[in-house]
């Protein structure tokens, strides 16, 4: 296997989504393999580099973990531009995040400079669901995009979330990079807190 710092991709990723839906508990599991029971809110945007191989490429992940609440908004739309891939997530047990959804997904198209990969994910798929997996499917159609069901707690799924996203954006054109890790320290660590 490569050395951690060589890839072959490096893509910029948007973690979207209502408060409280699970989107820091996905990237989470994800990057650390682990889940808090009592994860505190995003203020403003967070930022992890992950990896991931699809295939014989080395695929590392700028994922920009974004707050849910209103008053980050606008903040956070500067972020859609460059996204390589946007992850719309809601929570299953909770119908007024999947409501959402559509609003989530009409400020990328507004704001978002290339049109990104998509992807829709229904989370806390370990309770009891409001929301059913058909209604999901439904939505994801109607956006042509791809669903998936998670859960950070148990886990379920949440790898391959980011593999699914990861090969749709090769896929979307992704441009290879051959060489080191190009975005330098200073950008592996930044985290950026609003206000």
């Amino acid at each position: 296997m490569e050395a951690r710092s060589e890839y072959h991709y490096l893509f910029k990723v948007v973690l979207i989504g209502d408060s409280h839906v699970g989107k820091s508990s996905l990237l989470l599991r994800h990057s650390e393999k682990t889940f808090k029971d009592n994860y505190l809110s995003t203020i403003g945007v967070d930022f992890k580099l992950t990896d991931v191989y699809i295939d014989d490429s080395h695929v590392k992940l700028q994922i920009w973990d974004t707050a849910g609440q209103e008053r980050f908004r606008t903040v956070i739309n500067g972020y859609y531009r460059g996204s390589d891939g946007v992850i719309v997530v809601f929570d299953k047990t909770d119908r007024e995040s999947f409501e959402h959804v559509d609003g989530w997904i009409n400020e990328v198209d507004k704001y978002a400079t290339q049109n990104p990969a998509k992807i829709l994910v229904g989370n806390k798929s370990d309770m009891p669901p409001v929301v059913d997996t058909a209604e999901g499917l439904r939505k994801a159609e109607k956006y042509k995009m791809d669903y998936i069901e998670t859960s950070a707690k148990e886990p379920f799924q949440v790898d391959q979330l980011f593999d699914i996203l990861a090969t749709k954006m090769i896929k979307n054109g992704g441009k290879e990079r051959k060489g080191g890790d190009r975005i330098g320290n200073r950008e592996k660590t930044r985290k950026w807190i609003c206000c």
